[in-house]
């Protein structure tokens, strides 16, 4: 069994193409709503952010076989977590990771290695920020942007109970919070940012699947100016772009779907199928 490190749209597409090579798959993901689709789609699920102790427990007890890791680009924690996971159980590790997007060199655009820069920047631009980079480091930019003079931030994150309640914990007051689900056409970002009067969009560098083009396209026509987060600097050694790519050196390293046979994946230990 291969051990799937999924929860995006082009890592499900991916997993979809593992399994219909033949592959059997657990798939991993963090959230109930992702563990929906994969599940609808056939596929074997485990819930939630695992050590990378729990990790090793895990795959000793599925007996897996290969990782495959196409968890989202900033999700460097679990990557992590994965790499040593497999490290230390002497199995194969495989990065599969979507096409970084081109962005030009234009003078609105700001380039930050970290989410604490941003931050920074932002602070120093005042007015509207436009913040689409999720709920897992809102608070690193509510401690540096929230209840500032010359500042509003508006917040777009996934519409669950988890972040607002971590928007309240924060002090984000409710209009400033967008609860909505993308991907967003670059029509509907420029509504939001007409909308708000936003003059600064925070965006991370995600990809074509991240919808940055439609981010950025639509800030820039308004004459935004862009704080875009680059990719964390894993090492990550072989990083494979496309499945066809990623299924030839499942074969090169002899990992055929036969040594890959599945074992009887079950719920205990807060996993869930």
């Amino acid at each position: 069994m291969i051990f799937c490190l999924a929860g995006t749209s082009d890592a499900r597409e991916l997993a979809l193409q593992l399994q219909a090579a033949g592959y059997p798959l657990l798939t991993s993901v963090v959230t109930e709503s992702a563990a929906d689709s994969l599940r609808k789609a056939g596929l074997t699920v485990t819930v939630g952010r695992k050590t990378a102790d729990e990790m090793v427990q895990l795959l000793k007890e599925q007996h897996i076989a290969a990782i495959v890791d196409a968890s989202h680009p900033f999700a460097e924690i679990a990557s992590q977590n994965a790499m040593q996971a497999a490290e230390q159980l002497k199995i194969p590790y495989f990065r599969y990771e979507r096409p970084g997007t081109i962005l030009s060199d234009h003078p609105l655009i700001t380039y930050v290695r970290d989410y604490q820069e941003a931050a920074e920047v932002a602070l120093e631009q005042k007015g509207t920020i436009f913040l689409t980079t999720g709920s897992k480091t809102l608070d690193i930019f509510a401690r540096v942007l929230n209840g500032v003079d010359g500042i509003r931030m508006i917040a777009r994150m996934l519409p669950n109970e988890e972040n607002m309640r971590k928007c309240a914990d924060l002090g984000i007051p409710q209009k400033n919070i967008v609860a909505m689900q993308g991907p967003f056409s670059e029509e509907l970002n420029l509504a939001f940012y007409r909308h708000y009067k936003v003059s600064t969009l925070i965006t991370k560098e995600s990809g074509a699947e991240g919808s940055v083009q439609e981010k950025v396209k639509a800030a820039l026509d308004e004459g935004i100016r862009i704080i875009v987060i680059c990719r964390p600097g894993i090492e990550y050694g072989q990083i494979y772009q496309s499945a066809g790519a990623l299924l030839s050196a499942l074969q090169e390293t002899q990992i055929s779907p036969e040594r890959c046979a599945p074992s009887d994946f079950t719920t205990s230990g807060g996993r869930s199928e």
